[in-house]
């Protein structure tokens, strides 16, 4: 720890200045690597809108004192020339995949898979049903025309006439009485 008050204002500008040349030199750092993401992706079209922001990003760098100007240079010529290759043809974008990715995709796969399976077995499920109902339809249907024959074989009882009572005989039965139509 200093001592002295100057020694002691100095460790903290210091502090300030490292913390500040720190965010800048991440700030171009994160720019190159956006441009590079969009590119290792093929797309193309972002690289491209992202060429001039980083181009201006390594531009602040260089003014902001932590990265050589012949160092941007190179840097700004890299990307430039990277995005030019590939629009021109001469290199091909190979999309990177990381283990994650990889692995995902298996996963991805393996479920539609077993899905698949499922829909194919219950199809058949369905159609095993479909048999099963089929089937009992056929045999209800063989049974009833196996039983009708037999209805008819049995004799048919007659109904016996009903019996009136005295009452219902007694009683008189009134004839309706006709009007005579009315003149108008």
């Amino acid at each position: 720890m200093p001592n002295i008050k100057s020694a002691k204002k100095r460790v903290l500008i210091t502090k300030k200045k490292n913390a500040r040349n720190r965010a800048d030199r991440s700030r171009v750092n994160n720019a190159i690597k956006a441009f590079n993401k969009a590119i290792d992706t093929a797309n193309i079209e972002e690289a491209e809108r992202l060429l001039p922001i980083t181009v201006s990003i390594i531009d602040k760098g260089v003014t902001a004192g932590i990265m050589h100007k012949n160092a941007a240079a190179n840097k700004k010529s890299a990307i430039s020339k990277r995005l030019s290759d590939i629009k021109s043809g001469k290199v091909t974008v190979v999309v990177k995949k990381d283990n994650k990715t990889i692995a995902a995709e298996k996963a991805r796969a393996a479920k539609e898979a077993r899905e698949a399976a499922r829909a194919e077995f219950r199809a058949k499920q369905l159609e095993k049903e479909a048999e099963k109902v089929e089937q009992k339809k056929k045999k209800a249907v063989k049974e009833k025309a196996e039983e009708k024959p037999a209805k008819a074989e049995k004799p048919v009882k007659e109904k016996a006439p009903k019996k009136t009572t005295k009452k219902a005989e007694e009683k008189p039965v009134e004839a309706p009485v006709e009007e005579a139509p009315k003149a108008e």
